[in-house]
């Protein structure tokens, strides 16, 4: 019984003197991410094939590239857009849970042609923004870009990465 009392003794004071330390608190530091340039992207129209605009892009072609995004960013210049480049080719499915500004987001199959356009993403919307068929490349830029080059399913998309 006396080892029980000691024991339980022990406890309480250790307990004690753990609740009584001063909590420290932890602090998160975020950077916001800049813009670098990593190849030209050019936007063709397919019945004429004149070009409708030229992007310096950014490419995520990681896991983390693709799951981070544009996040952690408040904007982007209209001449910019980020470029996701995956290993198959597949119907997918973007959101904006974390991206504090608006987007078209551009959906791209194999072939380099548009398959559809999701439109004026809202900032910080979980909604799911699913493309219209198979895609393996998916375009962001600024949100109303696409109805100011009148882009359409089929127009063309083009790239290269500096040398």
């Amino acid at each position: 019984m006396k080892k029980i009392l000691i024991s339980a003794a022990i406890l309480g004071s250790l307990f004690a003197m753990y609740s009584c330390k001063e909590k420290k608190e932890t602090k998160v530091l975020t950077k916001e991410v800049t813009f670098t340039k990593e190849g030209s992207l050019r936007l063709k129209k397919a019945t004429n094939d004149s070009i409708v605009a030229q992007l310096n892009i950014e490419i995520a072609n990681d896991a983390y590239q693709t799951e981070t995004g544009l996040m952690y960013r408040k904007s982007m210049n209209t001449n910019q857009g980020m470029l996701f480049i995956f290993e198959e080719e597949r119907p997918r499915s973007f959101y904006m849970k974390n991206t504090e500004f608006a987007l078209d987001i551009i959906y791209i199959n194999s072939s380099k042609k548009v398959v559809n356009v999701q439109k004026n993403a809202k900032p910080f919307d979980p909604t799911s923004l699913p493309s219209e068929g198979p895609i393996l490349y998916v375009l962001e830029v600024n949100a109303g870009l696409s109805d100011q080059w009148n882009l359409e399913k089929g127009d063309i998309v083009e790239w290269s990465k500096p040398n």
